[in-house]
């Protein structure tokens, strides 16, 4: 297991310029260690459908790598967005669940299937490309760097503690769509 918010600062620490979008606990914190906060595409307010975005961000620009963020929770609530991907098959799509087993957002519940879901294998059957877990540092720094060139869609679990996240929810997702699509006209 890895704490939350190392696993992001690792996952930052190889960023260039991929599209980040984040909710519930990584939009929390990823503000903090983003280098490109003019890329950063926070989803709030709709818990699941971050992955959905993504999916919407990744066909719109396949010329462009899409990283989502995603927790085990929100996933949870928008299962079906696994077989969407894979059957549209987005190859510049990395889909990272930190997997921290709990509700954090809300106060720490346990998310369903804690201790017996198996993402990876969840992830495998629904066709994605490319599946890896991920418990501990040393797997994130050696896993890392090669999901980001894979031919996606990609998928990766990531083991993290729970209730690991801090500071505020970021506000309305609102204008940031803009900012996003004003930086990728540019690049």
């Amino acid at each position: 297991m890895i704490v939350g918010t190392k696993a992001l600062e690792m996952i930052a620490e190889h960023r260039t310029d991929e599209v980040m979008v984040t909710t519930m606990s990584s939009a929390r914190v990823w503000p903090t260690m983003s280098s490109r906060p003019d890329l950063d595409l926070p989803i709030k307010g709709c818990m699941g459908k971050a992955s959905s975005v993504a999916l919407g961000l990744a066909l719109a620009r396949p010329d462009k790598r899409i990283v989502v963020l995603d927790g085990d929770g929100s996933l949870l609530m928008n299962f079906g967005s696994l077989v969407t991907i894979t059957s549209l098959a987005p190859k510049n799509l990395v889909h990272v669940v930190l997997e921290g087993t709990t509700y954090d957002t809300s106060g720490g519940q346990p998310t369903p299937g804690r201790g017996v879901m198996d993402w990876a294998t969840v992830a495998k059957g629904a066709g994605y490309k490319h599946v890896v877990r991920i418990d501990t540092e040393d797997e994130l720094a050696d896993q890392w760097p090669k999901l980001l060139k894979a031919e996606g869609p990609v998928f990766a679990v990531v083991s993290v503690n729970s209730m690991w996240a801090f500071g505020p929810m970021p506000g309305l997702t609102g204008g940031k769509w803009q900012d996003v699509a004003a930086t990728l006209a540019t690049i």
